[in-house]
């Protein structure tokens, strides 16, 4: 899982409201931990916005951390945590914790998309659980 989310290259093909992603950089920092900035764009009807974000993955730590750079927000980061879990029937299995806070620069801005990012954050992990069943196998219904 840690390797499907820090595919952000992959994002536009199946993140809600992600019309496009471009990474500027990966650079290792340090032993299992790599540095990415990167552009993303999202979009729902006539607006578009574009934010730059760094993000930090630790391997071994099992955590990526996404810290907002520039764009349409006054703040934006969010964390995600990965562990394993006990073998089910001889699958593995992951906890993910995903973790986001956000604020819009613009009250207008803020008015218009607020609602909606909400509503495309509830179908984040969703977004996220379909891929892995696409990449990995389906999980079982147990």
């Amino acid at each position: 899982m840690f390797d499907l989310v820090a595919d952000c290259e992959s994002y536009p093909q199946f993140v809600p409201l992600c019309t496009g992603m471009r990474v500027w950089s990966r650079k290792p920092a340090g032993e299992g931990v790599e540095t990415m900035m990167a552009e993303m764009s999202v979009g729902y009807k006539a607006i578009r916005e574009t934010f730059t974000t760094r993000a930090t993955f630790d391997r071994p730590k099992m955590k990526i951390l996404v810290e907002y750079v520039d764009g349409p927000f006054s703040r934006l980061e969010n964390r995600w945590t990965f562990r394993d879990l006990p073998d089910a029937g001889g699958r593995p299995q992951s906890l993910v914790e995903f973790y986001i806070a956000y604020e819009f620069r613009s009250r207008m801005l803020a008015l218009v998309m607020g609602s909606m990012f909400d509503a495309a954050f509830r179908k984040f992990a969703a977004a996220f659980e379909k891929r892995a069943d696409e990449i990995y196998g389906k999980r079982d219904a147990s």
